[in-house]
């Protein structure tokens, strides 16, 4: 297996971490984003959708790499996933705690740029 799989598997790995870390229960890992407002039952239902979400893309790219196909289209789709969390996060301005928008804002930007960089290594 090349650097770049390797690198592709541990990438989808650290996103089945996250999702099952939003999973359950939701609200706990939520709440530095959130706030109080994870709390809420409508904003479980988004974060479970998060987690689905993320648990998907991972699972994709990490099913791609060990049947040797191009996980390029799982990575595509992980980076415009995290773009839309930073937009979000910079949209919702003082809603979210700033120090919760600043954490987004990195995590969610150093993931897409991790993603971007996996798909234009991906040599299949």
């Amino acid at each position: 297996m090349t650097v770049t799989r390797q690198l592709t598997l541990a990438f989808a790995l650290g996103r089945v971490a996250f999702g099952a870390a939003l999973l359950a229960p939701p609200h706990v890992v939520a709440a530095r984003w959130l706030g109080a407002d994870a709390e809420r039952p409508g904003a479980r239902v988004a974060i479970r959708g998060l987690a689905a979400r993320d648990l998907a893309l991972a699972l994709g790219a990490a099913d791609a790499v060990r049947r040797s196909a191009s996980p390029r289209p799982w990575l595509v789709a992980a980076v415009a996933c995290d773009l839309a969390d930073v937009a979000a996060s910079l949209a919702a301005g003082d809603a979210l705690p700033s120090r919760a928008r600043a954490g987004t804002v990195a995590l969610a930007g150093a993931s897409a740029l991790a993603g971007a960089t996996l798909a234009a290594a991906d040599g299949s």
